[in-house]
């Protein structure tokens, strides 16, 4: 049965460039939607840019340039790095559009008509000079914790503190330098805790999210939902709101309204019934992509207010990790926050897409782009075993046989091998074997597509492109090739693995769509369809080889990284008061890039036990937030058990694992000790598991 399904990713925000990072998602994305079109669904794919808010207009102002120029300039970047990716939108739009204003207008209307917004005195920082409001990171100052300077107004990136920027010490506006006062403003909200039932129905509702984002989702269900602050005051690039004058919506009540405009401007486009997709009774699909870290955004704040606008809800929300580089956190220093227009320069796409769809999964977890192992599986799986089959009977097809393949794949004559004869119809038994279990595989591929478990995709493909290499190593064409009367079955072997490697294509083709084109070229067919994994080619002429894909050059990715390293001034640290008891000293210094390698993460302690036999320890059972840690600490003399469970703390979280004698230990909680006394590190009240420590 054919399905409709709309398809989103989240939308980037126009003030900046699209980087490896933000393509896990899009190709995520493309590889999914791809695969639908290639089943026969009627499966499109909208995105557009976020374009609002003070960041966009501040920008637009320090360039000299009006926020649409920006916008606009921004928007061409976008859609030109996306292209380079083969990330195939339907439509790719922006959020400053006639539509976009049309449904939020639309939107708040019924939300209001429903008693569901409310008015609240607010009070904010206020840079004088500049005559605006000023948002937590468009403020700067001392932390209050710690007194280190030049730190935003929401965290300390020095002791990891958080706090409101109202705490700030010293704070200055970072647009002007004045130092802002404190005023009133009367801000709109959403009434989001109005919308609690319906929520926990929603998110608990299978197949709506991954069961660790309903998790997450219940955490904050349980610890009660706030209103949520829909306005901004002028001035501020964005849709004023109706009878608010000098009131804007807020970037994230119109942002994901943008979905929904990018599909109008689709379906005006192509004379699509645009209701048949948004009414509540709507059969159609509506998945959204999205990273973990917008997940509260898009599961409570957005079918909340889909809900009460009385329009249809996502069908699911699927929800990916973020991308760190040789196993840490993307950085200008080491050269690998790598943008994509960089990364085009230098490496072909399709060697990302492919890694990327090697690593990802259905779960939330992060991805790891390790350069070396990347170099490594392209040119091993790809080149090595993939292209090689083409490559290893192509030649023969074109110089023996006219470039025509067989008209049969079956032979009861005598094939000499070099280690006696044995009967053809043993030869057809084993293509006949390999072309069943290649057509088989389909469903079960298909099956992991669908449920985004790419990795295990890619390992099935991979596991019959291995057969089929031991079958030429096997039968040896080469050799084949020396004797007269060996000349029909040296054209049927080549035939099966030309088609045997058309049936891997049409597997590979939502992962490799540029390379699949080509191939397609090379055996002289229409796009392939994933149907077409049932039939053969035969009697049919097929194109000249010529090289499908080259390997990686290590050179290439060094010159990569080189090219976008940044050298980054160390700045003095401030000089901090010393408390009134003893501390150690400090110890020698280390580098940025040492200290960057260090992953500190939020943990929930989920239980605590003492071991037996030790002195010191307790073992702890660490929540991340979607996964769990099993880890032994010190802290035995200073904490029972009991006292610790529900407490929050933080802890290495890319420590190797460590076997000790009472089990393995996954990290290390951090502690102070001094003064005669241990303490753990207790987080801000509102810090999250998983959240990472700054």
């Amino acid at each position: 049965m054919t399905r409709k399904i709309l398809v989103t990713s989240a939308l980037p925000y126009a003030n900046g460039a699209i980087h490896l990072g933000h393509l896990v998602e899009y190709i995520q994305t493309d590889i999914w939607v791809r695969f639908q079109k290639l089943r026969g669904h009627a499966c499109h794919y909208v995105c557009a840019d976020d374009t609002h808010g003070t960041a966009i207009m501040l920008r637009a102002e320090k360039e000299g340039i009006t926020p649409e120029a920006l916008i606009g300039r921004v928007h061409g970047e976008h859609l030109r790095d996306f292209t380079g990716f083969h990330v195939a939108f339907d439509n790719y739009y922006s959020t400053n559009s006639p539509e976009n204003r049309t449904f939020a207008y639309e939107i708040y209307a019924k939300l209001k008509a429903k008693g569901k917004i409310v008015k609240k005195i607010k009070s904010q920082l206020y840079d004088p000079e500049k005559e605006m409001f000023l948002a937590d990171r468009f403020v700067k100052g001392e932390c209050p914790k710690c007194n280190a300077k030049d730190q935003y107004g929401d965290n300390c990136e020095v002791c990891g503190a958080t706090y409101s920027p109202t705490e700030l010490k010293n704070p200055v506006s970072i647009y002007s330098g004045a130092t802002p006062v404190l005023r009133d403003t009367e801000n709109l909200f959403f009434k989001l805790g109005d919308c609690t039932d319906f929520l926990k129905t929603w998110t608990n509702t299978p197949g709506k999210l991954q069961p660790e984002a309903a998790n997450k989702m219940q955490e904050w269900l349980e610890s009660g939902l706030n209103d949520w602050d829909i306005s901004r005051d002028a001035p501020y690039f964005g849709f004023e709101i109706p009878d608010e004058p000098g009131k804007y919506f807020y970037v994230w009540l119109d942002a994901p309204v943008g979905y929904m405009s990018s599909h109008k401007n689709l379906c005006d486009r192509l004379g699509l019934d645009f209701d048949s997709y948004w009414n509540k009774d709507s059969s159609a699909e509506l998945h959204h992509f999205i990273g973990k870290d917008i997940l509260t955004f898009h599961a409570l704040f957005w079918p909340a207010i889909l809900e009460t606008a009385d329009l249809r809800t996502p069908s699911a929300i699927h929800v990916h990790g973020m991308l760190t580089v040789n196993g840490v956190k993307m950085s200008k220093s080491r050269g690998t926050f790598i943008t994509a227009e960089s990364y085009l320069s230098h490496l072909n796409p399709e060697w990302l897409r492919y890694y990327y769809a090697a690593k990802l999964s259905s779960t939330i977890e992060d991805i790891d782009l390790n350069l070396e192992d990347f170099a490594a599986r392209v040119n091993s799986d790809l080149i090595g075993k993939y292209v090689n089959i083409a490559s290893r009977a192509a030649g023969f097809i074109s110089k023996r046989f006219d470039g025509k393949l067989h008209s049969s794949l079956k032979n009861d004559e005598l094939y000499k091998t070099q280690n006696g004869d044995i009967k053809i119809s043993d030869l057809n038994v084993l293509i006949n074997d390999l072309c069943y279990n290649l057509q088989q595989a389909s469903e079960e591929i298909a099956d992991h597509y669908e449920n985004r478990e790419y990795s295990r995709a890619i390992r099935k493909i991979m596991s019959l492109t291995d057969a089929i290499n031991q079958f030429v190593d096997g039968t040896k064409p080469w050799e084949m090739a020396k004797h007269p009367e060996q000349q029909d079955d040296l054209h049927r072997v080549c035939s099966f693995l030309i088609n045997a490697f058309r049936i891997l294509t049409i597997y590979l083709k939502p992962v490799l769509p540029q390379l699949a084109s080509d191939v397609e070229a090379f055996l002289n067919i229409a796009p392939l369809q994933w149907s077409d994994s049932q039939s053969l080619l035969l009697n049919h002429t097929i194109n000249a080889y010529s090289h499908l894909m080259v390997r990686i050059d290590p050179k290439s990715i060094d010159a990569m990284i080189e090219e976008n390293k940044q050298t980054l001034e160390p700045t003095a640290a401030a000089p901090v008061a010393a408390p009134s008891y003893d501390i150690p000293a400090i110890a020698e210094t280390c580098s940025i890039d040492d200290f960057m390698k260090v992953d500190l993460r939020i943990a929930r302690i989920a239980d605590a036990q003492h071991v037996e036999g030790a002195e010191k320890l307790l073992q702890l059972t660490l929540d991340l937030g979607g996964e769990t840690r099993n880890v032994f600490a010190g802290i035995k003399s200073a904490y029972k058990p009991e006292d610790l469970i529900g407490k929050h703390t933080v802890m290495v979280a890319n420590l190797a694992p460590r076997k000790m004698k009472f089990g393995l230990s996954e990290g290390m909680v951090l502690a102070a000790s001094g003064d005669g006394g241990l303490y753990i590190l207790e987080p801000h009240e509102g810090a999250k598991p998983g959240m990472r420590v700054k």
